[in-house]
């Protein structure tokens, strides 16, 4: 197992969908359940991000990381002891089950299956994307591989397109599931 201050490793991997906007709170709900916290963007979340990055890696103690360093570059994170893909875009389901890995957070994502690393996704979608054929089809191979989707009840319930009213974003859901995915004493 990969510590830093005693801690088990949690790579927070959050897309370019609103929930990111706060990722403050998941990062915060993690600290406080005992994780050594690191942070992953896609590309996308990053320029979302951009003006709040340096207050976001202060606040995990690591560099928040989006792109893919350079063979040369030394690794910068501690290794994963699992990792929560929070909020996770269709486009990310997606790609993942197809195993794309063009970006850091996809190729850190699809790695992990092979590394059999606890795996979560919190997905935050609207009910057109969910409808699409793929989507169904990606989310059962990636439940197939061992990652835990928390989409439905007691997840994420995909919103319809446009809607302006949504319920609070369900970040414990995807801390409590990964309690359950993780060993204790591990």
């Amino acid at each position: 197992m990969t510590t830093t201050d005693d801690r088990r490793v949690l790579y927070l991997v959050a897309c370019a969908a609103p929930p990111t906007l706060k990722i403050e709170t998941l990062i915060e709900l993690a600290q406080a359940d005992g994780w050594d916290t690191c942070l992953i963007l896609s590309p996308r979340a990053a320029a979302w991000r951009e003006a709040t990055v340096p207050a976001l890696a202060q606040l995990t103690g690591h560099p928040v990381r989006h792109d893919y360093k350079m063979p040369w570059e030394p690794d910068v994170l501690p290794a994963p002891d699992a990792m929560l893909v929070c909020p996770a875009t269709a486009n990310t389901i997606n790609k993942w089950a197809l195993g794309i890995a063009d970006e850091l957070h996809l190729g850190l994502v699809t790695e992990a299956i092979g590394k059999r690393l606890p795996l979560v996704a919190l997905p935050h979608l609207n009910a057109a994307q969910a409808a699409h054929p793929a989507f169904p089809v990606n989310v059962a191979v990636l439940r197939a591989a061992g990652v835990k989707i928390l989409l439905g009840p007691g997840g994420f319930v995909p919103h319809e397109p446009g809607a302006t009213v949504r319920p609070e974003y369900p970040w414990a859901a995807g801390l409590a599931a990964l309690k359950h995915e993780t060993p204790e004493n591990a």
